[in-house]
C-alpha cells in the first residue's frame, strides 16, 4: 500500500474535495483496515458524482451562452 501522508492531511484533502463527514469516516475506516480497494471505490464514486455536477453545470452554461447569443446576435465571450 502506498503511503498517502498524515491522517490530518488525508482528512483535509477529503474535505477540500467536498467529501461528507460520513464518507470521510468510511474512508478512514478502510484506511485503518488496509483496504485500499474500498478506499479507491469510495473515491471513484465521489469523483463520478462531482463530474456529473460539472457536466450538468456545463450544460447550463451552454444554455446561457445560447440565450446571450440570441439576445446580442454574436457569440458569448466575444463582446
Amino acid at each position: 500500500m502506498m503511503a498517502i501522508g498524515s491522517r490530518e492531511a488525508v482528512i483535509q484533502n477529503l474535505e477540500d474535495a467536498g467529501c461528507e463527514p460520513g464518507m470521510i469516516e468510511d474512508f478512514l475506516g478502510w484506511f485503518d483496515k488496509g483496504q485500499q480497494e474500498k478506499q479507491l471505490e469510495l473515491l471513484g464514486h465521489h469523483r463520478e458524482s462531482l463530474l456529473g455536477r460539472v457536466h450538468k453545470d456545463e450544460k447550463r452554461i451552454s444554455c446561457l451562452d445560447y440565450l446571450i447569443y440570441q439576445i446580442q446576435g454574436k457569440p458569448a465571450g466575444k463582446r
